[in-house]
This record gives C-alpha cells, structure tokens and sequence, in this order.
C-alpha cells in the first residue's frame, strides 16, 4: 500500500514555485497533475519532470463533480500499487475537491499536504486591498447570493468562462447594482496578470477559457445594500432608538395598523396590483419589525426569536423537500401536515405537563 503526497504548483508563476514543492517534483517517479493547463508545466517539462494529467476527463465527464470524483478513484488505485505525487494548481487547501476526497478517502490510504502558494496574496495585491477588512471566499461553480456578505470584499474563484461568468453574474444581481464595478483577475501574481474593471452587468463578456480568472466585487455600503435583509434590520434598530413616535408604541396601539396594512395586501391581490403588492407586502413586514423591536425593548422577544421559530418551523414541517418524505399528490401533503400538528400538539402539551409539576 502507498501514499499520496499532494503538492500545489502556485498562482502561475514559475518564480513563485516553492523549492521543496521542486524538490519534491524533481524526486518522485510518479507524479499526476490535475491539470497540465497551467503556466509552470512547461517549465516542469523544460526541467525533465515527467507527469501524466487528467485533462481528458474535462472533456468525457458531464461535470466537474464527476472529474473530481474520477480523479480521486484513479489516484486512490494508483496508490494501491505505489506511492503518488499529486500537484493541482494553487495550494491544495484552497478550492481543490479532489483534494478535499483524497483526505477523507475510506481506503485507509495516507494522504499528505506538502505545501504550495494560493493565488489569493496576489490577488489581494492585484485588486489593492487588505484582507484584514474581511474578505469571502466563494466558488464561481456553487454561488447562491442567499450566502452573500455584502459588507465584505468577495472574491469569486474559478470563473473558467463566459458561461460560468453568467451564471456568476445572474447571482451577483441578486444582490448587487448592475452597475456596482468589478473586476476581472486573470493570471494573479504572474507576468500575463491581467486586471479589468467594468460594470456587473458586462462581466460575462469573455471569450475562451481562463484556468486562472477569478472576479473581485467591492463592498457595498449600507445604502446601497438595498436588496439585504440585513440593511433592514440595520434601519430599524437605529429607528426604534430614534424615532419617538416607535418609541410610543406597544402590540396593541400597532394593531390597527397591521389589520389596515394586510387589508390594503388583499386589496392589491384582488386588483391584480403586483407594484402596490410589492409595497403592501413590505409595510406588513414593517409592521412585523415594529413588534420585534417594542418586543426587544420590553425584553420579551427579539426579531431572531420569531427567525428562529419561523426557521424551525420551515424545516419541520417540510420532511418532503429536506428530508425525501415520499409525497405524490396534495392530498399526501395535507396528510403530513395534519401529522406534523399533532405531533407538535402532543408536544406542546407534554411541555405544559412539565411546567405545571414545575
């Protein structure tokens, strides 16, 4: 039985290759790269390093999860036989998947990280900003804008081409301006690095593929975070300890105001008025706000309170979306949620039971 000793080949410049991530090339018999697009293999070719490259499963597997899993699977048999030298592009720490499946290989087969440099001191460099105000990390592959911090500078990696760009874009406009600036890094660190600023909405105006483009989005500061649960939430604290009018209010005198706002919601509804909807909808959420924050004053309750019941609830009463519970028609729903509430019920009750022998 062998090992696997894993190694990164830099941000691309031959000058930046550590020297024991050399050493180590120039010693072992058995080296795989992940990818042989990468500017420092030619160098590695000039030096007598002799590799083989999973490049051809870039273009016979439907998805990168595939190759990723076809790579592990061939370096987990390979290892069987001999010890391997595996070398991905970057550190292997950093956004590598094969990686992340060799370290929690069940083939009782030893894996080791030998070192390497990540793109992302040079990227910080390219684009002038220091980490030490917050960064996020995220993979151009995975994106969901519901994990976004837009108060953070985010670094999208792995954005190979137009499509993925795209993709990334559509994301990114979720929760950003159209024309918020960004920037598009290739190459970072190395002689071809390339840096182009332009607004979002031209992002995705690439051609060919890039193995080293990453895109780099500025923080947004408050007011701009128009689109952000959290800029709400911001606004409202700093109204409930501002605004006398809030001040004055408790659950009862914001009543009226709620029953009025959820009127005018179904008035929109029936009028098939979806821009009053849209605005009838935020002030009940507005009316929501209210009680947290008179709730948070009294300390009763907090906005995170009714999150995290509205949460539980979502979660629990929902096993056929998160947990594969077998549904094929509206009647077996309503048949699992009729089950859900008298579960709830019983266990409201025992709680009760409890409290009372309390």
């Amino acid at each position: 039985m062998g090992k696997i000793e894993i190694v990164g080949l830099g941000a691309g410049d031959w000058n930046q290759l550590p020297v024991g991530v050399f050493k180590q090339l120039q010693e072992h018999t058995n080296i795989f790269l992940r990818t042989k697009e990468h500017p420092v293999v030619e160098e590695l070719e000039k030096n007598g390093i002799h590799y083989r490259d999973f490049d051809n499963l870039y273009e016979r597997e439907s998805s990168f999860e595939n190759v990723y899993q076809e790579i592990a699977k061939e370096l987990l048999a390979q290892a069987k036989e001999k010890d391997v030298l595996y070398a991905v592009p970057g550190h292997p720490m950093v956004a590598e998947d094969s990686v992340k499946q060799l370290l929690h290989n069940t083939e009782e087969i030893s894996v080791e990280i030998l070192g390497g440099k990540s793109f992302l001191d040079d990227f910080f460099q390219a684009v002038d900003v220091d980490p030490i105000e917050g960064f996020q990390l995220v993979d151009g592959l995975r994106m969901d804008s519901d994990y976004l911090n837009l108060n953070n500078h985010l670094i999208v990696m792995q954005v190979y081409n137009d499509l993925v760009a795209g993709d990334v874009k559509l994301e990114l406009m979720e929760k950003y301006p159209d024309e918020h600036r960004v920037a598009l890094v290739d190459a970072a660190g190395t002689s071809q690095e390339r840096v182009e600023w332009m607004p979002l909405y031209e992002m995705d105006r690439i051609e060919g593929v890039h193995n080293l483009l990453s895109v780099y989005v500025p923080p947004l500061v408050r007011d701009e975070q128009t689109k952000s649960f959290a800029t709400t939430q911001a606004y409202m604290d700093a109204i409930h300890a501002g605004d006398i009018w809030v001040q004055a209010q408790n659950h009862k005198t914001l009543l009226p105001y709620l029953i009025e706002e959820t009127d005018e919601v179904a008035q929109a509804i029936k009028e098939e008025d979806v821009d009053n909807l849209v605005e009838e909808l935020g002030d009940v959420l507005l009316q929501i706000f209210y009680h947290a924050g008179y709730g948070e004053n009294q300390g009763t309750f907090s906005m995170e309170d009714i999150l995290e019941n509205l949460n539980r609830k979502l979660r629990r009463r929902h096993p056929h979306v998160f947990d594969n519970y077998p549904v094929d028609s509206m009647e077996d729903i309503d048949e699992m949620w009729q089950m859900i509430k008298a579960k709830e019920k019983e266990m409201n009750n025992e709680k009760e039971n409890e409290d009372e022998i309390r």
